[in-house]
């Protein structure tokens, strides 16, 4: 196993990690690590796209699906 220092991290965000870890019935230290182990790498090109491929395979036959990037778009216009 590695150490990891983190310096200056901003008030706001500490305060809501320690929130959450209490939520979570963890210490900050053991909430940090969570969030690295769940959102650092943990999925392969291969396995993002057979996720993909699991999501799309749900989506019912025939309903046109919007483009997100139109979605956006239309958002960001209004």
């Amino acid at each position: 196993m590695s150490t990891l220092t983190i310096r200056n991290v901003e008030e706001e965000v500490m305060k809501n990690l320690k929130q959450q870890a209490k939520r979570n019935n963890r210490s900050v230290e053991a909430e940090v690590r969570e969030l690295l182990k769940r959102n650092v790498g943990r999925k392969s090109p291969e396995e993002l796209l057979a996720l993909a491929d699991k999501i799309k395979a749900m989506t019912p036959k025939g309903v046109k699906q919007t483009d997100s990037a139109e979605l956006l778009r239309e958002d960001r216009d209004r």
